[in-house]
């Protein structure tokens, strides 16, 4: 019938004017259609021990969740990426620690050698925006020392498939030149990647706090932690010569090397871990690395020891840093992961409450005399229905009133600290007023 009346053609061409648009400028319509700009963001940078915003302090409180980019690759999981976000801002935090590498794992970013998806690259972008929406800053690391998402393994796998790998040992990630190279290829593909977005290159984009080298970066078959700090070096400089306007830091789990004193070798957890090549002070003190990383695992250090064994030593090793912070490196110092096992014999709920509160209050209390302990990050949050990425440390906060309310107050102090009566023009007026 439309057809004998003349008015199915004009319908049928409408429909596919409007299907090209939208295969053609979807993004773009999501983006004009949805995305709210958020709050305008200046770069986070440093002044001695202390981040600053506009020449004011900063304090930091913020968590992990290093799954962000993976979910925003498939249309079905990008709500949980949203919905996190939206639980980190009203629960007061400032920053997500989260991943910005895939190396040759499902939904890669590097596909291969030097070789991207663009798919995997355009769900970062969102990742980015989003964040922005709601206030957060992201500090992005951007590579593995452990397998996990391809990590080193993976770029010294693709090196000896290719000929062209010194060795199959995963260390030569540090030493051999060829992989250097591709490392580096990987970094200016991230620094100067343009979100299609927005337009802003990643370089040039205030919502990112900063970049991190490797999580927890190890090089076993050089105790001496030459190797692995001349790839600090010659890495930081790299990155630095790109991107000006973003702080850098390297990952470090924190641990005294060959070049520490026996005080400060005696802090390690054990004597093995001087052996790792890492080495906290000597790597930190590189001039390209703003500031300092150290994490927090009492559970797989002090294996056996109850509670309150643990909290004495924790207090020593974040003590400890702070100093090292203050005295030696004159820089910040976040603890970038801390988590408690619930597999852990005897584990109860309770037992996080008391270990998270004695963190933050040490962390407290150092930014409030201005001193180098500037934040810490919670390993790691979740969202509902996310049990497939959870491990023992993860959890949901809302699922826990008694942790939620504990970050949402220590949100509220450092905020208190970076803003001071300013507090209540900023989006924790409300929050801290509740």
């Amino acid at each position: 019938m439309l057809a004998t009346n003349g008015v199915f053609y004009p319908i049928l061409g409408l429909a596919s004017c409007a299907a090209f648009i939208y295969m053609s400028f979807g993004d773009l319509a999501w983006d004009i259609g949805t995305h709210v700009r958020g709050p305008e963001m200046s770069f986070v940078g440093r002044n001695g021990t202390r981040f600053t915003v506009d020449g004011k302090a900063f304090y930091v409180n913020g968590w992990n969740s290093y799954w962000l980019m993976d979910q925003a690759v498939e249309e079905v999981s990008r709500p949980r990426v949203r919905a996190m976000l939206q639980a980190g801002a009203k629960m007061g935090l400032t920053v997500c620690r989260t991943w910005a590498f895939n190396d040759g794992a499902y939904n890669a970013l590097q596909v291969s050698l030097g070789h991207f998806d663009e798919r995997v690259f355009k769900a970062l972008d969102w990742v980015i925006v989003e964040a922005k929406r709601h206030g957060i800053r992201l500090l992005l690391s951007l590579a593995n020392n452990l397998e996990a998402y391809g990590g080193k393994t993976q770029y010294v796998k693709w090196a000896w498939e290719e000929g062209i790998g010194l060795s199959s040992s995963n260390d030569s990630f540090f030493f051999d030149p060829s992989i250097r190279s591709y490392f580096k290829t990987y970094l200016k593909t991230i620094l100067t990647r343009k979100n299609h977005l927005n337009g802003i290159q990643y370089k040039d984009d205030p919502t990112i706090f900063g970049w991190e080298l490797m999580n927890e970066p190890r090089c076993m078959s050089d105790e001496s932690g030459d190797t692995l700090q001349k790839w600090i070096e010659e890495m930081a400089a790299y990155v630095k010569s790109i991107d000006k306007n973003h702080l850098l830091t390297i990952g470090l789990e924190g641990f005294y090397g060959s070049t520490s004193p026996p005080e400060k070798l005696n802090v390690n957890p054990g004597q093995w871990f001087s052996t790792v090549g890492s080495d906290f002070v000597r790597n930190s003190r590189v001039p390209e690395i703003d500031f300092a990383s150290v994490h927090i695992y009492p559970d797989q250090w002090e294996v056996g020891a109850g509670l309150d064994q643990k909290m004495k030593y924790i207090s020593r090793w974040l003590t400890s840093h702070i100093e090292d912070g203050d005295k030696e490196l004159k820089k910040p110092v976040l603890f970038t992961e801390f988590g408690l096992s619930d597999k852990t014999k005897g584990f109860d709920h309770s037992h996080r409450d008391v270990f998270y509160k004695s963190i933050f209050n040490i962390v407290y209390r150092s930014a409030r005399k201005g001193r180098s302990g500037a934040g810490a990050f919670v390993w790691q949050f979740m969202v509902a229905g996310m049990q497939e990425y959870c491990d023992d440390f993860g959890f949901v906060p809302e699922e826990r009133p008694s942790m939620y309310r504990l970050i949402k107050k220590q949100s509220c102090r450092m905020a208190k600290l970076s803003y001071g009566i300013g507090l209540l023009k900023t989006r924790f007026g409300k929050l801290c007023a509740e």
